[in-house]
């Protein structure tokens, strides 16, 4: 029997487990051996594809950055092979309620701003960045206040953003940051009141998640893997459940030109050095 190609998966939700069992079945009718591995944090994943644990990984940005600046400095190489449709060119906003006379970013000057999770790329580190470009420093300039869930899941989960929205209608903070698709959801399912909010911010444009291939695995089945991705077709009645849970429609060709933004940031607050490793000293996961 062929090696089994194994892919590394964080369980950010009960839902990854259906998703991931649909996928293998869906690989294993077309003769691909596959299987998973499910962690409970990225960066355990990440060190997973260093130790020959896992052949690739689905890895949020955070864990994408982390894994290239590992590879740089061990002398070897990962690589973006494919992505979801719903992961490339998506933004942050910083929002405040329609009410609170916030016209402008420096009007949030001794304001109190609402942010994700510690390793939200979407929510915090981007923002943050965001803000620090427009000549705002937390802590000097408007107090932070993080709505710290989940750490290690890279903010794949929403419960701090939306943690963030309910504080911002209780009137508990002035701002609250999230990404643009999830503003969208919160004020769809009345989190965010209709009209009750507006978007005072939008940060520049950033990828999010991709299938990394660890160091050193063999081209063919890695080719053979992406090759079935890519075929996978929201018209097929057997497939387009797995889209759907997955949050996609079409899986494209990976890119790494989308994570400069997030690059700035990570370095700006010190999150991981160079060579990849931790420096965030509050962050548990």
């Amino acid at each position: 029997m062929a090696e089994t190609l194994i892919m590394g998966a964080v369980a950010y939700a009960p839902k990854v487990v259906t998703i991931w069992e649909g996928f293998k079945a869906y690989f294993a009718e077309r003769g691909l051996t596959f299987d998973y591995a499910l962690y409970s944090n990225y960066e355990r994943q990440v060190e997973a594809q260093f130790e020959g644990a896992i052949h690739l990984a689905w890895n949020s940005p955070l864990a994408w950055v982390r894994a290239e600046r590992m590879a740089k400095a061990r002398g070897v190489a990962v690589s973006a092979v494919a992505m979801r449709d719903t992961d490339r060119d998506l933004t942050s906003l910083i929002v405040v309620r329609a009410d609170a006379g916030i016209e402008a970013l420096a009007d949030l000057r001794g304001k109190t701003v609402g942010f994700g999770a510690v390793d939200s790329p979407q929510a915090t580190l981007i923002p943050l960045e965001h803000l620090s470009g427009h000549g705002l420093q937390a802590g000097r300039d408007f107090t932070a206040r993080r709505f710290d869930r989940l750490g290690g899941k890279h903010g794949d989960h929403i419960g701090g953003e939306r943690d963030a929205a309910m504080a911002l209608m209780r009137g508990e903070i002035d701002a609250a940051c999230m990404i643009d698709g999830n503003h969208l959801a919160f004020t769809g399912e009345g989190t965010l009141p209709a009209g009750g909010t507006r978007i005072l911010a939008q940060t520049g444009a950033y990828d999010h998640c991709n299938f990394t291939v660890s160091p050193g695995v063999p081209t063919p089945r890695v080719d053979r893997f992406v090759e079935l991705l890519l075929a996978m077709s929201w018209d097929d009645p057997t497939v387009r459940p797995l889209l759907e849970l997955e949050g996609l429609r079409q899986w494209l060709p990976g890119r790494v030109t989308g994570y400069a933004l997030l690059e700035r940031a990570v370095d700006e607050q010190g999150f991981y050095a160079a060579d990849g490793r931790i420096l965030a000293a509050d962050y548990r996961y």
